[in-house]
């Protein structure tokens, strides 16, 4: 039986990587998840599918994105896009302000995760942002200098950005790092999730425990 669960990974593996190889033909590019900064939306492990083609629509609020690292283009960074250019942003008492206008949240429960060995327990939130786009979030606290900032105005050309895990996230509210987003380094929208969608709990060498490993209920799953 065991043995009949690995062979039916491999097969499974092997299927969804072949479509993953056509659709990085087509303009697509694949990426993997170490940070834990856009949990519950990505997890560690989760491995994306990212539009890169020219054609794909122009950025929104909402959109799920990868990007260059605007102080070192080699470094791909994922965040979700909550700032348009000419757009005010600001964090009061953790809560998320777009042109002075609160963004709508609703408790969803507690978030308790023991995946990759990380221990957390989190507050978990919906927002809605202007124009219906909902978001999960998850929040620790509400104090502290990153969930109250000053207002940021977004430059021309450029994006603010936050992660989902608001409380764990290098993202727009740090000025000598993230900072606003070029819109020209921008990779592509984050589309959905692929195969390889691991937990690691057990070693390397036990591959006969590889099917539990798998998270099978994320496999294509659209991001948003």
């Amino acid at each position: 039986m065991v043995q009949l669960h690995t062979w039916f990974t491999a097969v499974v593996v092997v299927l969804l990587n072949v479509e993953v190889g056509v659709a990085m033909k087509r303009g697509w590019q694949s990426f993997s998840m170490p940070s834990s900064s856009m949990l519950p939306t990505i997890l560690v492990g989760d491995r994306v599918m990212v539009d890169t083609r020219s054609t794909r629509a122009p950025p929104a609020r909402g959109d799920v994105v990868i990007f260059k690292y605007p102080r070192d283009n080699s470094i791909d960074y994922i965040k979700r896009i909550v700032g348009l250019p000419g757009d005010r942003i600001r964090l009061r008492q953790g809560q998320l302000y777009i042109n002075r206008e609160l963004v709508p949240r609703q408790p969803m429960g507690d978030y308790v995760t023991d995946d990759f060995g990380m221990h957390m327990v989190a507050h978990r939130y919906q927002e809605v942002q202007p124009g219906g786009m909902k978001a999960t979030i998850l929040k620790v606290t509400d104090q502290g200098e990153m969930n109250n900032t000053p207002e940021y105005l977004v430059p021309p050309d450029h994006l603010f950005v936050l992660g989902d895990n608001r409380d764990n996230s290098a993202d727009s509210r740090f000025m000598n790092g993230v900072g606003f987003v070029p819109i020209e380094n921008l990779v592509g929208r984050v589309e959905i999730l692929t195969s390889f969608s691991v937990n690691a709990e057990y070693p390397w060498w036990e591959v006969w425990k590889f099917p539990s490993e798998i998270r099978w209920d994320r496999l294509m799953r659209p991001v948003n």
